[in-house]
Formats: C-alpha cells, structure tokens, sequence
C-alpha cells in the first residue's frame, strides 16, 4: 500500500478542485493534474516546415476555387425577378406584335377578345417598371 501524507491547501484551492474533479476522487484529481503537468502533455506549439504550409495553401485555394464554382451556379432573388420582368415584357412584345399583326391584315377580330387583350395587356405593363426604350403598337379602327 502506499503512504499517505496530509497537505494543508487553501479554501479556495480546494473549491476549485471540488468544482472541477467531476468523479474522481480530490487524491485522484491531484494525481492527475500533476502527472499531465509533469509528463508534458500540455499543448506546445509545433513548428511547421515550408513543405507543410504550402501543401496547406494549396488544399485552401483549391477549396476557394470549388467554392467560386459553385457559387457561380445559382441565382440570386435579384436576377429571378429581373429574369420575370424580362419575361413578362417579351410577351408583352409579342401580343402587341401579333394584335397588330391581325390588325393590319384586315381581319375584323371579335369584340369580346381584343378588349379581353387590352385588358390582359394593361395588367401585364402595370406590373413593369417604366420603359425607356422599345416600340409601341397602335390599333387603328376602320
């Protein structure tokens, strides 16, 4: 068996000790911190040789590459509702296009359909923003 000794410690210290052995003992929980302390498993700083680092710097900027890449792939809220903007007014173009089209051909369109067109039109420019460019098709009634 071993020998047991007495050591006179500070209130605090033992507070400390109490607080942080979890469950071992107050002798076991010495017993380890001075062993952990006396055989140098505190964490030292390693050095690093040049090889190591530029091996490191490569690893990262292949990741930054991958992560460019990837970001380039997706697409932003913003250019989704440019992208609806820019679709709405290509149908725009194209009815006016075609209405105009009909129109100029002589064919008498029904009544009903070409304000239901007008109406559809109006909703369709009412939701874009102003245009500064672009051409515009006017109805001629004979």
């Amino acid at each position: 068996m071993s020998e047991k000794r007495m050591l006179i410690l500070p209130a605090e210290l033992v507070k400390k000790v109490n607080d942080n052995r979890g469950d071992l003992s107050q002798a076991e929980f010495i017993d380890f911190l001075l062993e952990d302390r006396l055989e140098g498993k505190t964490k030292e700083q390693k050095e690093i040789t040049r090889e190591e680092f530029e091996s490191l710097k490569k690893d990262i900027k292949q990741i930054l590459l991958k992560e460019a890449a990837d970001k380039g792939r997706f697409s932003t809220k913003e250019e989704l509702q440019i992208f609806q903007e820019d679709t709405k007014k290509l149908i725009k173009s194209f009815l006016d296009f075609f209405i105009g089209y009909g129109l100029e051909l002589s064919k008498q369109p029904a009544g009903d359909d070409l304000k239901e067109l007008v109406k559809k039109l109006d909703n369709l420019e009412s939701g874009l923003p102003a245009e500064e460019e672009g051409g515009e098709v006017k109805i001629k009634w004979k």
